[in-house]
């Protein structure tokens, strides 16, 4: 089975149902909350996160083997993203062998070597490598979790990431993430402030539910220590992504500082390079890569078992989110939660706000077992 064709394309917006959004109690915490992040300490970009991301669109890519068999997979940041699959891997990978996926890897991670194995070209290779997963799966019609390990578990205990925590308990999940709103530019007022929101949302979902924070690149090593030590009352599972990811330094003294908290991060690590670092030094306690992002399934497999040597835990970032991370969380055994970032209203169901796949019912998604990574949304169908 040889590669005939990878073509990539843009993903249009999508939008939410009418007659979904009619049922909302509220506006969704996406739209207004403020979230501390790397851009936080100026004043005209402080208050949302949207003022100063890109509005690249979302990138969908399908590969067809000389046979005519197709798989699909995604990713986001069409602009850059679409020339560095269509203009380059896509070339150089044509007439190779579809099934031979982890070799594939192995060589678009070469390809991209010159303008580094980290970013934007990482997202590429990610969106490539998912759509070699799902081909080879529709080929010999299982799913994905079938051909890539085995079962460990038949569903899939899930946390909400979101600030609507009170919708989040009317879901049913027993596990919920804060953003956190404030960094070190909002000085001693912010970090108060910080403190108080979980404070208040430990009272509002008592000793029972696990409370985790992200703080999304915001923080400096001092910040970090500070805030942790004024949580501890309040039993904060674990601190998420508080620093630049490439401050490879900063990451050592943080634990250093906080050799006893519980840190996550990994969101923005891309390849496998950064989490053997981590594994080898206990730098975090979660691994959190984005399959979308990191590379794809491929490098997120061999990340489970290097974490698993190590005795590290691993929830891919937003893993609900997606067929990806939810076939991945049925056969990773040191996989023990999934992230469901929750951005729809509250009061729109779920399968009403997201309708394209499997969605957590009182805290539990059980994933298709329909060939591949299942049905492929109806824009894809439609290229």
């Amino acid at each position: 089975m040889k590669i005939k064709s990878i073509k990539a394309f843009a993903l249009p917006a999508a939008h939410a149902s009418p007659y979904a959004q009619s049922q909302a109690n509220r506006e969704s915490w996406v739209a207004h909350t403020e979230v501390a992040n790397p851009m936080s300490r100026y004043p005209r970009f402080k208050a949302h996160r949207d003022s100063w991301r890109s509005d690249w669109a979302g990138v969908g890519c399908i590969v067809t083997a000389d046979d005519d068999s197709q798989g699909y997979g995604s990713t986001i940041f069409a602009g850059p993203v679409l020339p560095i699959i269509n203009d380059h891997l896509a070339p150089l990978l044509i007439g190779e062998d579809a099934g031979d996926i982890s070799g594939l890897w192995e060589m678009m991670m070469r390809i991209i070597s010159p303008y580094g194995g980290a970013g934007l070209s990482c997202y590429a290779v990610s969106a490539v490598d998912l759509a070699l997963w799902d081909l080879k799966a529709r080929r010999e019609n299982v799913p994905v979790y079938q051909l890539a390990g085995s079962m460990q578990r038949d569903a899939i205990t899930c946390y909400a990431t979101g600030n609507d925590t009170d919708w989040h308990r009317e879901l049913g999940f027993t596990a919920t993430k804060l953003a956190c709103p404030h960094g070190p530019a909002d000085g001693e007022v912010g970090l108060q402030a910080n403190v108080d929101l979980v404070a208040r949302t430990r009272d509002l979902i008592g000793p029972g539910i696990k409370l985790m924070l992200d703080c999304w690149m915001a923080f400096d090593v001092d910040y970090a220590v500070e805030l942790s030590k004024r949580l501890e009352p309040y039993n904060v599972g674990w601190i998420e992504d508080c620093l630049i990811p490439e401050d490879i330094e900063a990451h050592h003294e943080l634990r250093r500082r906080l050799p006893d908290r519980v840190l996550a991060s990994g969101e923005h690590w891309y390849g496998t390079h950064m989490f053997e670092h981590a594994a080898k030094h206990r730098l975090v306690d979660y691994f959190q890569p984005d399959i979308c992002w990191v590379g794809g399934l491929t490098p997120t497999l061999r990340i489970a078992e290097i974490a698993e040597h190590a005795g590290i835990q691993i929830i891919p970032h937003a893993g609900m989110n997606s067929a990806y991370g939810q076939h991945f969380n049925l056969i990773a055994g040191n996989a023990p939660m999934g992230e469901m970032f929750v951005g729809s209203p509250p009061g729109v169901p779920l399968e009403q706000a997201i309708t394209d796949k499997p969605v957590p019912q009182n805290g539990v998604l059980v994933p298709s077992d329909a060939p591949g990574f299942g049905p492929w949304p109806d824009v894809v169908l439609n290229q």
